[in-house]
């Protein structure tokens, strides 16, 4: 007999060999119906793989991330499956289930697949879905797997398989489709109700530039026809709401293929609007004591080898840049965290300066694959509302609680209410990632969590998701369509002072290391910008937005009185423009409302006589007629 321990803790008994869909059954047959996979002792298995040990259980359904993972890549087998169907002889790549979904690389030969295509490939999809095979694992020699894809002809799957060791090799076979795969997987085919295939896009194997292109097909499925036709309507006002058309449209920002691809480059409304994200952040930063510093742009090599970066960056980093000094190299900065590093041991610190809280919005370049690059939120270059503060042990849960603090303060200035924290710690199996010592790395984890639990902060734990210099706590939030992003983090680092041999005279008078924790609540401009512009569909708080009102005259016999009108709000720091243009009034409306400028103050001959202007707000039409100072009035309580 075995001891199976619940998520509860409750623990029951059962014969060695019992699988997780037995002890699913023997909980419950709704339990049972519902059930995708499980994690037996961390490790995320098919529901029909034996248990023959003690074991920790978790189920997981449709509702747990693991379920909907497992439910993604089981139709990622299931879609290959269906294009091998229609397309004989194609090979096959990676199916991986992604965050909202599965895609599969392919390669068709000289068969050009496009969406076209998608229509019979769904149909195929789901008629071998409607087929209920069940998914089928068999461990196999690496001899064995080489031969089965030596008569596929599939080199895709050959060079996967030579990168592995025998022993540890399984197949997973639904129907007619055999595939290389360690799983998991759902119980059946049957499980699968509803798909939809939705992007089709080139994608080099393993994702080097250098080997063949392969076609990669995007999809989605869920376990109810609802579910998928929700998931589309969400998918439509998605594109409504895209960053990079709305950034276009309301001339926030651009890019230039001669600048360079993931080179965002900010226009005047886009500047101003970001101007004051920063303004807002630096006010509430010197109310908390920290002290605003500019590094450079580059470093040299070693400042970067010495820290860890460029052993851990070095390949996504920009190439290093030569100086007319023989083996002299710089490196664009791929962190601000060295720099910072540099300032504190500029001189000696005592313990009673300690915490030392240091700021900078500082601009850093990682050299992302251009297949990765999207918009703001995957760029090249990229400015960070980076922070460290040095601290003593005994000050690191004060300050990390200061952070959270701040932290959840930006969230909630900016509509982002559903905020769940990600304990990012080390993967216990493979420390070899990560530099450092076991004591410090507990230490870090443990203050991290206890902060956490302290403030009574909704937790989630990812093992293996850490910085490699130490833990982090990331802020996931959802936006107004339920997606999540993952935006401000907070991390303890004991690694980085050692490194660079940082110290404060304690008051023992001895020298001792300080804590470093690292801080961004944005995260990053861009792509805290991206996010925003997609959560507000572009309908900024009005105390943000770049053009508050425009003011639109019928026709030029009112401009003086409009300039008078914009001179009297300048005064009191209302931003906004005339528009003179020789247009009609319906179309001047028209054009105001598709930027998304929150007021419209309309002057004709009535208005201009009587020196008021008549108020319209966006998206909900006319507001009544104001003289300018009731305006002001109206104005600075609906940004009070």
């Amino acid at each position: 007999m075995i001891t199976i321990t619940l998520p509860d803790g409750a623990t029951r008994q059962y014969e060695s060999g019992v699988t997780a869909m037995e002890v699913a059954t023997s909980i419950s047959e709704g339990l049972a119906r519902n059930v995708l996979a499980a994690s037996v002792n961390g490790e995320v298995r098919d529901l029909s793989r034996p248990i023959e040990e003690d074991a920790d259980i978790k189920l997981f359904s449709w509702r747990d991330k693991e379920g909907k993972a497992t439910f993604w890549h089981s139709s990622a087998h299931l879609m290959a499956e269906a294009i091998e169907a229609l397309f004989p002889g194609t090979k096959f790549g990676i199916g991986p289930a992604i965050e909202n979904g599965f895609y599969y690389d392919i390669d068709t030969g000289d068969k050009v697949l496009s969406s076209d295509d998608f229509k019979k490939i769904e149909d195929k999809f789901k008629e071998l879905a409607s087929q209920k095979n069940d998914f089928i694992r068999t461990e196999v020699s690496k001899a064995d797997a080489i031969t089965f894809f030596n008569q596929k002809d599939d080199e895709y799957k050959l060079e996967l398989i030579d990168g592995l060791e025998d022993g540890s090799i399984s197949f997973y076979q639904q129907g007619g489709f055999t595939d290389l795969c360690r799983g998991p997987h759902i119980p059946n085919t049957g499980k699968i109700k509803a798909v939809k295939l939705l992007a089709i896009a080139g994608a080099y194997w393993r994702g080097d530039e250098s080997r063949k292109q392969m076609t990669r097909i995007y999809g989605i499925t869920f376990p109810k026809q609802k579910e998928l036709t929700q998931h589309l309507a969400m998918l439509e006002e998605a594109k409504k709401r895209d960053h990079r058309k709305l950034g276009q449209e309301l001339e926030l920002f651009m890019f230039s293929e001669k600048v360079g691809m993931g080179l965002p480059i900010w226009l005047p409304k886009g500047t101003a609007l970001r101007s004051r994200l920063e303004d807002f952040l630096k006010k509430e930063q010197l109310k908390r004591g920290y002290q605003p510093v500019i590094t450079p742009h580059i470093g040299k090599k070693e400042l970067y080898v010495t820290s860890g970066h460029y052993e851990k960056y070095g390949e996504d980093s920009f190439q290093p840049i030569n100086t007319p000094r023989e083996g002299e190299e710089f490196l664009l900065k791929p962190m601000n965290c060295p720099h910072h590093c540099e300032i504190y041991g500029n001189k000696p610190h005592s313990y009673k300066e300690l915490p030392i809280r240091i700021a900078e919005f500082g601009t850093v370049y990682r050299y992302e694959q251009s297949g990765e690059l999207h918009g703001l939120t995957r760029v090249r270059c990229f400015t960070q509302d980076d922070a460290h503060i040095f601290c003593t042990d005994d000050q690191v849960k004060e300050e990390f609680l200061d952070v959270l603090d701040l932290t959840t303060l930006v969230l909630k200035k900016f509509g982002f209410d559903n905020v769940t924290a990600q304990i990012s710690l080390r993967d216990p199996d493979n420390k070899e990632k990560y530099i450092g010592s076991d004591e410090s790395w507990e230490k870090a984890e443990r203050a991290i969590i206890e902060a956490t639990q302290e403030v009574g902060l909704e937790t989630i734990t990812e093992l293996g998701e850490a910085a490699f210099y130490g833990p982090k706590l990331d802020f996931m939030v959802k936006d107004a369509l339920g997606r999540s992003w993952q935006l401000g983090t907070i991390q303890v680092d004991y690694i980085l002072p050692e490194r660079f041999k940082l110290e404060y005279i304690g008051s023992d008078n001895a020298p001792h290391r300080p804590v470093m924790i690292h801080r961004a609540p944005f995260g990053s401009m861009e792509r805290f910008m991206g996010v925003l512009i997609e959560h507000c569909a572009g309908k900024f708080p009005l105390w943000l937005t770049p053009d508050q009102l425009a003011i639109l005259p019928i026709s030029d016999n009112q401009l003086d009185w409009a300039k008078e009108v914009k001179q009297a709000l300048t005064l009191h720091d209302i931003r906004g423009f005339i528009d003179d243009r020789t247009e009609s009034i319906g179309r001047k409306i028209r054009d105001t409302e598709l930027k998304k400028i929150p007021y419209m103050l309309i002057i004709g001959e009535k208005e201009a006589a009587a020196k008021t202007v008549s108020i319209r707000k966006q998206g909900e039409g006319d507001q009544g007629t104001m003289s300018v100072d009731d305006f002001v009035s109206y104005f600075q309580e609906l940004l009070s």
